[in-house]
């Protein structure tokens, strides 16, 4: 696989050798990511647009913010960046029909991390990749998998359109039962929780939630607080007990920064398996998911509990956390899929 995604070029590549004007879509985080890299390659966009009901008149990085008609008007064949993200299905049809019209690309920039997955990091890191895909338990696993990194590599829409399934199909994979203790880490405002009730038909025997961001807490705990035998606890997960600088205040994107921030408590799962005999863990954590798994070790390898891992927020997670998995407890069977998301969020490993 490593050698034949080589022969293709990567988004990188092809932004730099285009004569296409490049106008990002959206103004956001991803942008930034996007524009930090290009400033590094010499690339140069020629504008910035947004969903017409988003376009108020605003300059972002010096280009004033045009809908697609204005940026048509201006120029007669362009290149559109998809620069954020979104798993709302109206807006993914409707970029699902600007692929069908432009050339539309994602420049994959990680949720967490510095590192680019371009020609240079598939070369070093090529063999840890084949190995992880070697231990994907089933072929559609495994052609995720192979999607995932064709997308990543080549920003193309038509790869992660290819590896979509339902949440219905994941389930199937856990096959959750009305006996699970229930571990949510990263709870947000009770969602997961919801989705785990629609599976298990509102049955269950324990939920223990942790939600480090105040304010988010707050609304976890309004959504979920009273519930019967569940636990809520306004704290990080790390790999270890302590305290750490936790950048509040940003939503689901809130994350541990060690330069600054609010101290905050955090724990592992070692310590909190001490009191509950955890059967389902779900960890979608902004990238720290691999220190995550070594606070769990103990309890992962003696009790191989269900897992739901997000594996999209670093370029490496998705071959470190199931190598890291397998070393663990070998007796895991690790599943890959993604759902409905643009750009590559989403994608999770499923571990029985």
């Amino acid at each position: 696989m490593i050698r034949e995604l080589l022969k293709e070029k990567s988004v990188w590549e092809k932004l730099m050798a285009t004569d296409k004007p490049i106008i990002l879509y959206g103004m956001g985080d991803g942008a930034d990511r996007v524009l930090k890299e290009f400033s590094v390659l010499n690339i140069s966009i020629s504008g910035v647009m947004a969903s017409d009901g988003f376009v108020r008149g605003q300059v972002f990085h010096g280009f004033t913010v045009q809908t697609l008609e204005q940026v048509k008007e201006e120029f007669n064949d362009f290149i559109i960046l998809i620069t954020f993200g979104t798993n709302k299905p109206d807006v993914i049809d409707r970029i699902k029909e600007l692929n069908e019209e432009y050339t539309v690309l994602v420049p994959s920039v990680p949720v967490a991390g510095e590192r680019i997955f371009n020609r240079g990091y598939l070369m070093r890191n090529g063999t840890e990749i084949m190995e992880s895909y070697n231990l994907m338990e089933d072929e559609e696993s495994k052609e995720v998998f192979r999607n995932m990194c064709y997308f990543q590599y080549t920003g193309e829409l038509k790869y992660l359109f290819a590896m979509e399934s339902s949440k219905d199909d994941a389930y199937k994979i856990l096959n959750l039962t009305s006996e699970e203790n229930y571990l949510d880490l990263g709870a947000y405002r009770g969602d997961t929780i919801e989705e785990f009730l629609k599976y298990t038909c509102n049955q269950y025997k324990s939920i223990t939630a942790l939600e480090p961001d105040p304010k988010t807490y707050k609304k976890l705990v309004e959504a979920i607080g009273d519930m019967p035998n569940t636990r809520l606890l306004e704290k990080g997960i790390w790999n270890f007990d302590t305290e750490i600088n936790f950048e509040t205040g940003k939503g689901r994107g809130s994350v541990i920064n060690n330069k600054e921030g609010v101290l905050t408590p955090v724990t592992c799962i070692d310590t909190l398996a001490k009191e509950t005999p955890f059967t389902y863990i779900k960890m979608d954590i902004e990238g720290v998911e691999f220190v995550v798994l070594y606070g769990g070790y103990e309890y992962l390898r003696s009790n191989k509990p269900k897992l739901n891992v997000a594996c999209y927020h670093r370029c490496c997670d998705i071959y470190r956390l199931p190598n890291m998995l397998k070393r663990v407890n070998p007796d895991y069977k690790i599943y890959m899929r993604h759902h409905p998301c643009i750009p590559s969020w989403e994608t999770n490993l499923y571990c029985i």
